[in-house]
């Protein structure tokens, strides 16, 4: 049974004035839902944040007094349903209920063991908040709610990735001809292959000018050879430390709640650690979801523009035929690197919300027996997530990098959405 304990709300209350639980317990339980959820890969669950963090903050907005809607500034979301005017509502209770329908959403089809638990959630709150409140202000604030989420849900839907769990390997795509191309390793099918096509929440996110790769030649007086042979020499020479921060960073799909959920872990951490108060605490969520869903759709865009192929492919080619990688090769194309991209958006999020030299430790996979790690920035966790790729064989120097950078490009795009009224 989930235990949940909250401060009575009151329809009088401000969000600046509520503890940020409602927030933390929905998005804790994303995190365990994640790797048991059928089908949730990177992408799947890059677009998933995106959502439920739009979501909490629209349920919360207008118990906000400095904030605005970001319907209007999103691409394609015109408008939302409104609260009645002259009503009281309780902003705890909007958003939980809320996060209860874009979590079942999002997460329940046709998995008893999910939606027993998000329903769980919701009426644990429900039960603990409704003692403060009368019930027509319950009523109300259920009913807006779910309406906020509807809405947003049903905006969800015309993105390109609807339901894309279901089909995360489609059969008709085939790949680039060429000796230098990316084929799958072994049985592999790619992987979202037309992710990159998804609307983005922020116009212009997936139309980049990323440099393009070089020209990718078997034979050692290429500049590919130069890359492949650090990931091949790192690999031959590899050291306890750096196995660690490949494993540290792998954020398996299927295992973990994958790279954008290892940001949404950090986030929580450190608002439970700052006590920040539930608008704050919607705000960063909002930022960080539009954040890692748009480097998803950006990053895929270019890997299957370029189809790159892996340093497994080119190393065995040409430099050693019996090398293997550290960590699994992923099925899609090598770059940009889809770690450097989400991780370069995250830390520019949070650094904006939390400041640029924040140490911290992150301790997001101690319940797995690794390690925790510690950092004097969120951009040199960034830039140790994108070269944990290198240390596991499975990028290039140059797509980390060129991930990296394009990820900060997004965040910082994020972090210039107009949400406070100041800024219009």
């Amino acid at each position: 049974m989930l235990l949940v304990n909250f401060q009575n709300g009151f329809c009088q209350n401000k969000v600046p004035q509520l503890s940020h639980e409602v927030a933390t317990k929905w998005f804790e339980l994303q995190l365990q839902l994640i790797p048991k959820t059928p089908g949730f890969t990177p992408p799947v669950v890059s677009r998933a944040l995106g959502y439920s963090g739009l979501t909490l903050y629209e349920s919360l907005v207008h118990g906000m007094p400095n904030y605005k809607s970001l319907a209007g500034e999103l691409q394609e979301l015109d408008k939302l349903p409104l609260p009645l005017k002259g009503q009281n509502y309780d902003w705890e209770i909007v958003a939980n209920n809320a996060q209860y329908i874009i979590t079942r959403e999002l997460y329940a089809t046709n998995h008893k063991e999910n939606t027993s638990k998000i329903i769980e959630l919701r009426d644990a709150i429900n039960i603990k908040l409704q003692k403060g409140v009368n019930e027509k202000t319950f009523k109300l604030s259920v009913k807006f709610g779910e309406e906020i989420a509807e809405a947003i849900y049903k905006y969800s839907k015309t993105d390109g990735g609807h339901h894309a769990e279901k089909n995360n390997f489609p059969k008709d795509f085939k790949g680039s001809p060429g000796s230098c191309m990316w084929t799958p390793i072994g049985n592999q099918i790619a992987l979202q292959p037309y992710w990159g096509n998804n609307r983005t929440f922020i116009k212009g996110n997936a139309d980049f000018d990323l440099p393009i790769p070089p020209k990718c030649e078997i034979g050692n007086s290429s500049l590919m050879f130069s890359q492949a042979l650090e990931v091949y020499s790192v690999g031959k020479n590899i050291t306890e430390e750096q196995k660690e921060i490949a494993f540290f960073w792998a954020d398996d799909a299927g295992k973990t709640f994958t790279p954008p959920g290892h940001g949404i872990s950090i986030a929580l951490q450190l608002i439970k650690k700052e006590n920040f108060d539930l608008e704050k605490t919607a705000e960063t969520l909002c930022r960080i979801g539009i954040a890692v869903n748009d480097a998803f759709v950006s990053c895929w865009k270019c890997k299957f523009k370029y189809n790159i192929l892996r340093p497994t492919s080119f190393i065995q080619t040409t430099i050693d035929p019996n090398w293997k990688s550290l960590l699994d090769n992923p099925p899609f194309p090598e770059y940009t690197s889809g770690h450097g991209t989400v991780s370069g958006a995250i830390a520019a999020v949070l650094s904006d919300m939390f400041g640029y030299n924040y140490h911290f430790t992150d301790y997001s996979h101690e319940a797995r027996g690794l390690k925790p790690r510690s950092f004097d920035s969120f951009f040199e966790f960034a830039q140790e997530a994108a070269l944990s790729r290198l240390y596991g064989g499975i990028h290039y120097r140059m797509s980390n990098e060129e991930g990296l950078k394009n990820g900060k490009r997004i965040g910082k795009s994020a972090c210039e959405l107009k949400l406070k009224m100041k800024d219009s």
